[in-house]
């Protein structure tokens, strides 16, 4: 393997949301002192992405308490920080070309590109007021919409479509929820879960409507979006369309320079592509996760960070393969949910809690603990990192027996992790 140590070489980071940022803040942390150049396309300052579907639209923060840091932290360490768009990987000179025809050679070349957000292929799609969700550009105009939009038409119920339509809901706005699958988080969350998110945003005064496709944005005059049409024929009136259909990692220069592209940045699991010199980390690379048994692309803010920290301690020294645990939170409305692990492939579940809003779901495969998600019981979500992190086995029986708690597992185990477990009654 190469891509070691680095300490003097330029590295150049494409890419300046909190992959790219945190590559740039870890290097320095760890020594690197050699040039350090921090691309971007939004000429923005690195900023936090989850409040934008849910605290920044309802205006509970505002626009500079989403920056990671503030300029004068790139100034002291030294990041060049780079407003522009790069249109090529020129690999054989070590380089990268800007859509203005600047250029900046590196010794080591980190690509975290990211991901954008899908736009629905129908007809329409491009009439103002129909929406999508990726960026402080973007939520910026949301927030606008909301001030003076009656009726919102969500497509789309995976997280960034709830939050968003929670935010709707409380800035007074009547919401239709649209989902082609047959529930909410359909490929995120556990059937417990999704029918408590349905039952929420119900409760909330909100519409969702499970099993449509949508064929149709209709023009209600001056390119504006009136209404939504769905396959068999019937229209939602719309104000307002926020598109929450997923993402799609941002390649075409990696793809154009010859890199191994499926969908996303294919790396190995120190997060080298298949160019020795250049790296791929957060939502743009495809790497393989030992959990998962297979390649997987990881969107979140955990996931983002543990691939910088990999790379940073890589290119000074410290080489290791990538093993975090994922995890990952969405709030809506006053409720939280929490997931830690990989539930995707789960083949058995089992609640714990008696309270529809209180709850969590332990998801088994083969009969192993892989995932727990956690609607408004933060100990348990707390718990449950530590125990797949630290591989501490939980078995279905024991987490069924009468009395059982995460957190009292995790401290047998931890306080006597030889000892084995007493198996429930039956």
């Amino acid at each position: 393997m190469t891509g070691g140590r680095e300490r003097g070489g330029r590295i150049v980071i494409v890419g300046a949301g909190q992959a790219g940022y945190q590559s740039a803040a870890f290097l320095r942390e760890r020594g690197h002192a050699g040039p350090l150049t921090l691309i971007g396309d939004e000429g923005v300052l690195a900023y936090e992405r989850p409040p934008l579907s849910k605290a920044y639209l309802t205006g509970e923060v505002g626009e500079e308490q989403l920056w990671l840091r503030p300029e004068t932290f790139y100034t002291r360490r030294a990041i060049e920080r780079v407003t522009g768009s790069v249109v090529a990987l020129e690999r054989a000179a070590r380089r990268v070309r800007l859509g203005d025809g600047r250029v900046y050679g590196y010794d080591h070349l980190v690509m975290a590109t990211g991901a954008r957000a899908r736009t629905p292929a129908v007809p329409g799609a491009g009439l103002r007021g129909v929406h999508t969700l990726r960026t402080l550009a973007d939520a910026a105009a949301l927030k606008t919409q909301l001030a003076r939009a009656g009726r919102v038409v969500v497509v789309g119920a995976g997280f960034v479509g709830l939050e968003f339509a929670a935010a709707a809901r409380q800035s007074g706005c009547q919401v239709t929820v649209l989902e082609a699958r047959g529930r909410p988080l359909a490929r995120t969350a556990s059937a417990p879960v999704a029918a408590h998110v349905a039952r929420l945003h119900e409760a909330h005064g909100s519409r969702l409507l499970f099993g449509q496709d949508i064929v149709r944005f209709h023009d209600g005059g001056g390119g504006r979006v009136a209404a939504v049409e769905l396959a068999g024929g019937r229209r939602l009136p719309a104000d307002l369309v926020l598109a929450g259909v997923g993402a799609t990692p941002c390649t075409a220069p990696a793809e154009a320079a010859g890199l191994r592209v499926e969908d996303g940045i294919v790396t190995d699991s120190w997060l080298l592509t298949s160019d020795p010199h250049i790296s791929a980390i957060g939502d743009c690379a495809l790497f393989p996760h030992p959990r998962a048994g297979t390649r997987l692309r990881v969107e979140s803010v955990q996931n983002a960070v543990g691939h910088a920290r990999l790379v940073a301690d890589r290119l000074t020294g410290t080489i290791r393969t990538y093993d975090d645990l994922p995890w990952l939170w969405s709030t809506q409305f006053s409720t939280t949910l929490q997931i830690a692990g990989l539930g995707h492939r789960h083949d058995d579940e089992l609640v714990l809690g008696q309270d529809p809003d209180a709850f969590s779901v332990l998801l088994f495969r083969n009969g192993a603990l892989t995932a727990v998600e956690s609607v408004n019981r933060a100990a348990d979500h707390m718990a449950a990192r530590r125990l797949l992190a630290g591989n501490i086995p939980l078995g279905r029986l024991e987490a069924a027996a009468p009395g059982f708690t995460l957190h009292g597992h995790l401290t047998a185990r931890t306080s006597h992790p030889t000892s084995r477990p007493v198996p429930a009654a039956a």
